[in-house]
């Protein structure tokens, strides 16, 4: 076993960063492709993350949307919350929107994560937060590329916002911090995995996230259905619970 990392924040960068360069490494290899390199690149990722997590904290619990799933994370306070590719079919299009997420969930909150967007070449964490970029005069949300939400289009409308077509919901989610768009709004189903990571990041750095009911995020429940969230900055957040609530 290597040297232990002491930080959580450091573990969840490295971790993050690292598995998204091996996934870069299987696509580059040029062997698979399309669905087939996406599920190459996941395997590969998981497989890594899940014995690094076992190496430098062998007492916490595990919840990876690769790996089957036990109900002892339950017991635990402590549960590593991963997506080794978020948006596998970006990844297997060799597209730039895709991510992985390693969040660190304490006690059901979103305490710890890390998203890499090896695309991007960074990876955005807790423990290193920036001031967010200012909203401009017309607002931008960020939807799925493939089948945006009528929830979503819905208030989009309502507040006159542009609508920004990405992938991975990790990318979609730094996209607000990266001052490439103002509110990530969904209601289409998603899982613990999706967005723990990423509510982890936003939280550090100021935004807004929570169920699109208001309620906040929580994680290590043993139905690991997360379907809706909202991330947006705080001043956009009351304006657009109020919208959801009002179209139903």
């Amino acid at each position: 076993m290597g040297a232990i990392v002491e930080s959580d924040a450091e573990l969840a960068a490295k971790l993050a960063e690292t598995a998204g360069q091996i996934a870069l490494a299987v696509r580059a290899s040029g062997l698979v492709e399309g669905k087939a390199l996406g599920s190459a690149g996941d395997k590969v990722a998981n497989a890594f993350l899940m014995k690094a997590i076992a190496a430098q904290r062998p007492d916490d619990g595990v919840l990876s949307e690769e790996s089957r799933d036990t109900l002892e994370r339950l017991h635990k306070d402590r549960v590593w919350i991963i997506d080794p590719v978020d948006g596998t079919r970006e990844y297997g299009e060799c597209r730039s929107d895709w991510a992985v997420h390693v969040g660190l969930a304490i006690g059901g909150e979103p305490v710890i994560g890390a998203v890499a967007l090896p695309g991007a070449g960074m990876v955005l964490r807790t423990d290193r937060v920036g001031p967010v970029p200012d909203a401009p005069e017309t607002l931008r949300m960020v939807v799925s590329r493939t089948r945006p939400g009528k929830d979503s289009e819905a208030v989009a409308k309502a507040i006159g916002a542009q609508l920004v077509p990405m992938g991975s919901a990790g990318a979609k989610a730094m996209s607000i911090i990266r001052g490439e768009a103002d509110i990530y709004l969904h209601s289409g189903g998603q899982y613990e995995w999706d967005n723990c990571a990423p509510a982890a990041v936003a939280l550090a750095h100021g935004l807004h996230a929570s169920r699109i009911d208001g309620s906040p995020m929580r994680y290590n429940r043993e139905d690991v259905s997360l379907p809706d969230l909202l991330i947006c900055r705080k001043e956009h957040a009351e304006r657009v619970l109020k919208l959801v609530a009002e179209l139903g």
